[in-house]
């Protein structure tokens, strides 16, 4: 029987104080400054989360956004699987069960660490096709075409997650393809039950689901919306998954599937060809990782900056006395807002696809670099993005999945992976049944002009054929020491960075148990726009007051993000798992 982790109301924990830990450097004088700004005790605001408790298991353990997805992992957990089959098996049911976000029609990461102590890291994103242009978004006069790297077949990068998943399994799984596709394909041709948390989601794309008559068939109810307690199947889906089961990766990118999907793209104006298919590739490389006070953080390198910019942001933030200053306090936020701000501008600026540019990782992350940019904050007041140096960046969608896996023998599966905006593109290919992402959008459509997300970006991201588009995604695992510690990741577009990051810190510096760390409130600065987002709940009035006072401008926006955590209790070593209040279809399950 499962265990639902439904949250309750946005809230805030406020932690005990705890002693610093005792490898952390002294201070800086801009601490020592901000320390004296606020001088009042850590702010208390709401208390609502310290009710929340995370799952816990002695063996294994597996967190995902959707619950069939998370029983289906762990099913392949307890018929002897390991963490990497568990987590081939969640991503083709994801699917099928989160259809918005789950998928085959696109791309994503995985991070996997082994019980040997290995860390490996694999790259399946998508591929702009090869008759892609740095103008392919552009009219005449150079001015960006609205909508055309979102809503049209333009829009579609070439897939990487079956490649992807199969290549996880073929080198570290220890189950057939077959078996671990089968809970999958049974759930898309015998349908699943909606629940209100799937309906939602399904709503936010009626409209569009209407206009095309393939889409209306599979996801409206003889043409009107589902409503929570009807089944939802998808015998098309099943056919294609069950060619993949037989098939294996070929059946993918140089079989029917592939034709299917270049026919829909040649009638609607696209340039997706046989080739972009057959000549698509994943790749294996080493992490990037980073210290922070006992803990080493492995996590995506490029092209996603996610690994990048979470380990900047660390190394920005070290010398302060964060658990001092405590959650929500001025100074805690104040230095972790001014990180987040340089960082994304070395993100925007710096980092794209290695196969294509030079990622200057081992700089951004150095410690000489970031006590540079720490020398420039000011301990009394908000430093304008105008006077941080760097390039404006494209937008990218926030409605990705992510799912967590830790197995009793002590491997660990961080994995992201996206279609972009919900439901992709919005397309499906013929019979297939599964949507084409809008991926595309993600590059720099024109450098100096923001993207869906605001970001503006620079030339190291503009598209070229068969480059990867940079992302934001940034499924991580924390060690402390060598032991596992903490696997975690979440959608959210630029937004995965601040989620992840401060779901750490939650946990590492406030004393939050891993629940309430991904339950709690989130603040995200970007760079560009000139803004500070925050949840409700995570400032008291007079808190917010005085950052006001120091030139901060706050935007709220309700929510955002959905952390998926699994965190190895260092004394017990019980496994606690956390499903992000935020995705009520989610599930934490262990054994």
């Amino acid at each position: 029987m499962r265990k639902r982790l439904m949250a309750g109301a946005m809230a805030v924990i406020v932690a005990a104080a705890l002693p610093a830990w005792a490898a952390m450097s002294q201070p800086s004088r801009a601490a020592i400054s901000a320390r004296a700004l606020d001088s009042s005790a850590p702010p208390t605001t709401l208390a609502a989360l310290a009710a929340d408790k995370p799952v816990i298991a002695r063996h294994a353990m597996v967190v995902t956004a959707q619950h069939l997805a998370t029983e289906v992992g762990l099913k392949i957990l307890k018929q002897g699987g390991n963490a990497v089959d568990a987590a081939v098996a969640i991503g083709y049911t994801l699917a099928v069960v989160d259809p918005c976000c789950g998928n085959i029609g696109g791309g994503g990461f995985m991070v996997i660490h082994l019980a040997t102590g290995k860390n490996v890291f694999l790259d399946f994103r998508e591929k702009a096709p090869l008759r892609a242009t740095p103008t392919l978004y552009q009219d005449a006069k150079g001015n960006v075409i609205p909508g055309l790297s979102t809503r049209t077949y333009l829009s579609v990068g070439v897939p990487g997650t079956v490649m992807g998943l199969n290549a996880a399994l073929k080198r570290y799984g220890t189950m057939s393809l077959s078996r671990v596709m089968a809970p999958a394909i049974e759930l898309a041709r015998k349908g699943y039950v909606l629940e209100q948390g799937d309906v939602n989601i399904l709503d936010t794309r009626t409209k569009d689901f209407a206009k095309h008559r393939n889409v209306a068939a599979i996801f409206l109810s003889h043409g009107k919306p589902y409503v929570a307690g009807d089944r939802l199947r998808q015998p098309q889906l099943a056919k294609t998954l069950q060619l993949i089961s037989q098939g294996g990766t070929a059946a993918f990118y140089r079989g029917s599937i592939a034709r299917a999907i270049v026919a829909a793209s040649k009638a609607h104006g696209g340039i997706l060809s046989l080739k972009d298919f057959a000549d698509y590739s994943v790749a294996w490389s080493e992490p990037v990782t980073c210290e922070y006070h006992g803990y080493t953080i492995v996590s995506d390198p490029p092209p996603s900056s996610g690994g990048t910019t979470i380990c900047e942001i660390l190394q920005i933030l070290s010398p302060y006395p964060l658990t001092k200053w405590g959650y929500g306090s001025v100074a805690a936020l104040h230095y972790l807002i001014e990180a987040e701000r340089r960082a994304f501008a070395d993100r925007n600026s710096d980092l794209g696809d290695p196969a294509f540019v030079h990622n200057p990782v081992a700089k951004l992350i150095s410690p000489e670099h970031a006590a540079a940019l720490r020398a420039s904050i000011r301990a009394d007041a908000a430093t304008p993005s105008s006077q941080i140096k760097g390039n404006l960046g494209s937008t990218e969608g926030t409605d990705t999945t992510d799912f967590s896996v830790v197995d009793a023998r002590g491997n660990a599966v961080a994995v992201t992976y996206t279609i972009n905006f919900l439901f992709g593109s919005g397309y499906i290919a013929g019979d297939t049944g599964f949507f084409l992402n809008n991926e595309m959008d993600d590059f720099t459509s024109k450098p100096g002009v923001p993207n869906s997300f605001g970001l503006v970006q620079g030339t190291a991201n503009q598209i070229e054929p068969g480059k990867r588009p940079l992302s934001s995604m940034a499924p991580t695992i924390v060690l402390r020491g060598k032991r596992l510690y903490l696997v975690t990741g979440s959608p959210g577009g630029s937004t995965i960075i601040s989620t992840t990051l401060e779901s750490f810190l939650n946990v590492a510096e406030f004393g939050m148990n891993i629940q309430q760390a991904v339950n709690a409130p989130r603040v995200h600065e970007q760079w560009y726009p000139d803004e500070v987002f925050v949840e409700p709940g995570l400032m008291t009035p007079a808190v917010r007051r005085r950052l006001e006072g120091m030139g901060y401008r706050f935007k709220e926006v309700k929510s955002w993000g959905a952390d998926e955590a699994i965190l190895v209790d260092p004394k017990t070593h019980l496994l606690e798992g956390a499903n992000d209040r935020r995705r009520p279809a989610g599930l934490a399950a262990g054994y």
